[in-house]
């Protein structure tokens, strides 16, 4: 499984994440947890691949993106092998959060590198989010 980004600018600081996936914060200002942001609205844009997304209480198969507005408790997890997605949040500040917890790809991977649940959870404070369970 593999998330990609739409275009990586030479300068792109690129992040390992969740699952080994990749991260690249186009603009600054396994499956993830289930959790709320609080101070973004979302837009999840699934450019091809497949996903389930959980947003409160319902559950939705992905194919097409959407906007999850915030305080809205949700998690996705990508079905298919590979997937490239686009991910806006707005105001800016989210990306504080892979920053902190993901590994900037130009340095060596320190063995034994992970995002523990702890972790995630601090990084996701950071930016006013709130970790709520585990991935459903």
């Amino acid at each position: 499984m593999s998330i990609s980004n739409l275009a990586q600018r030479e300068d792109q600081q690129q992040l390992e994440w969740i699952g080994g996936s990749v991260f690249s914060a186009l603009l600054d200002a396994e499956a993830p947890p289930l959790h709320v942001h609080n101070n973004e609205d979302v837009v999840f844009l699934l450019l091809s691949g497949s996903a389930l997304v959980w947003a409160g209480e319902e559950e939705y198969e992905l194919r097409e993106g959407g906007i999850l507005p915030r305080r809205i408790p949700h998690g996705y997890r990508i079905t298919s092998k590979k997937a490239d997605l686009l991910f806006i949040s707005t105001p800016g500040g989210l990306e504080k959060m892979f920053r902190h917890a993901g590994r900037d790809l130009r340095e060596p991977r320190p063995e034994g590198f992970e995002i523990s649940a702890q972790l995630l959870a601090e990084a996701a404070e950071l930016s006013g989010n709130v970790v709520l369970g585990p991935p459903r």
